[in-house]
């Protein structure tokens, strides 16, 4: 395959973006409707939330990391008045990054229209600040990270979806690039399998921790990641769905385990650790979901999202293209406007797994340079930010790092 280049956005931290997007972000729930308002109607404007009053470290991590995303150009803050989360702050630290910023609060604004209003106004400017202000330049695959997410995951996923993506994610590696994997409640049963693609000893040491951390996150949950819709599709143990969704990491070596908020320190196949640790603070043992999942890749730099499927999705996600991969023909052909690449040809022998993780690159490379996932193009942008308690060494809420 020709190396292909697209066009992207350099910021001032070096990264560069495939999208040049202004986000709008509310700070609790109070403020969510005039949040979502402002950005109806406006082009390039995407809109996230965190619905706590009371603040999360987790969370204010993931609203940072996203706030200073590659693919975010500007950032409108935007709160009630008496939540802990402080709109002022996040402006402040994302003007840090190089980003223009704005921030005001609905109570000290005369309330939702007026609040709509200004918010409008201010998201114009930034816009036109963000577009003036943004480099535009060369991308290759050096430049570019990738994440991988499944869910509705059926039999096909582990046969076809999940190793397509693998087969991507090698020719990723081995060009320079990113590549991001989580789930590791998806991985029950894999300890020694994961272990032996370490690509150091503390490397495995990272990967042992991680897993054995999810196992007690399933067992005091009492919920292993397999669910209804899973057994329909013909999956019937944890263990078999696990060896799937393994499959979309590929076959190279796994350099480290990064933890929410935290960017791959340099290129190659990382596994993003999202389970919460053990604390006292009940509510912040959740259940995952793969929207959640979706965002913890893109805290951690992922400019595009690909999202395995075998029962079907009409998600996408904000800030990042979702791509969406189904290893079920039958799913692609009942969900053709929603899925983009269809690797259940893999299974009707239209094409191997080698050639689907070609066919996956070139698609990568056109979303990168602009083309509209399906998603993106019916305007789905569906998020998900939680309370959730994991410390990250270095990382502390309301940090600049």
């Amino acid at each position: 395959m020709s190396e292909p280049s697209w066009r992207g956005y350099l910021r001032a931290d070096g990264r560069k973006g495939v999208r040049n997007l202004v986000l709008v972000v509310y700070t609790v729930e109070c403020a969510s409707h005039v949040a979502r308002e402002i950005v109806r109607g406006e082009d390039g404007a995407h809109v996230i939330g965190f619905p706590g009053c009371y603040d999360n470290a987790y969370a204010l991590r993931l609203i940072l990391a996203l706030a200073r995303h590659p693919n975010v150009g500007a950032v409108l803050t935007v709160g009630l008045g008496c939540e802990y989360t402080q709109p002022g702050r996040i402006a402040e630290i994302v003007r840090e990054s190089g980003r223009p910023a704005e921030w005001f609060w609905i109570q000290e604004n005369g309330g939702t229209v007026s609040s709509i209003r200004r918010g409008k106004e201010l998201l114009r400017d930034l816009r036109q600040r963000s577009n003036r202000e943004a480099r535009v330049v060369e991308m290759g695959w050096e430049d570019l990270t990738v994440g991988a997410e499944c869910g509705g995951s059926d039999a096909t996923s582990g046969l076809a979806g999940n190793p397509a993506v693998g087969a991507c994610f090698d020719r990723l590696v081995d060009r320079g690039g990113r590549a991001l994997f989580e789930e590791t409640v998806e991985m029950i049963g894999l300890r020694e399998i994961m272990l032996a693609r370490a690509a150091s000893p503390a490397a495995a040491r990272e990967i042992a921790e991680a897993y054995d951390k999810a196992a007690r996150y399933c067992q005091s949950v009492r919920q292993y990641s397999i669910a209804p819709g899973n057994v329909a599709g013909g999956l019937t143990t944890i263990e078999e769905k696990s060896m799937g969704a393994f499959a979309k990491s590929g076959s190279r070596p796994i350099q480290g385990v990064l933890r929410v908020g935290q960017a791959p320190p340099h290129p190659g196949l990382w596994l993003l650790d999202s389970v919460p640790d053990e604390h006292h603070m009940q509510f912040g043992y959740t259940n995952p979901n793969d929207t959640e999942g979706i965002m913890d890749l893109m805290a951690a730099g992922a400019q595009i999202v690909l999202f395995i499927t075998g029962r079907g999705s009409v998600i996408g996600g904000p800030i990042a293209p979702l791509l969406k991969v189904t290893g079920n023909y039958r799913t692609y052909q009942r969900m053709s406007g929603d899925m983009d690449f269809n690797a259940g040809r893999v299974l009707l022998g239209e094409l191997g797994i080698q050639q689907a993780g070609e066919e996956l690159m070139g698609m990568l490379a056109q979303v990168a340079g602009g083309a509209a996932t399906k998603a993106e193009a019916l305007g789905h942008r569906e998020f998900f930010i939680m309370y959730k308690h994991q410390d990250t060494p270095a990382l502390e809420a309301g940090c600049r790092a």
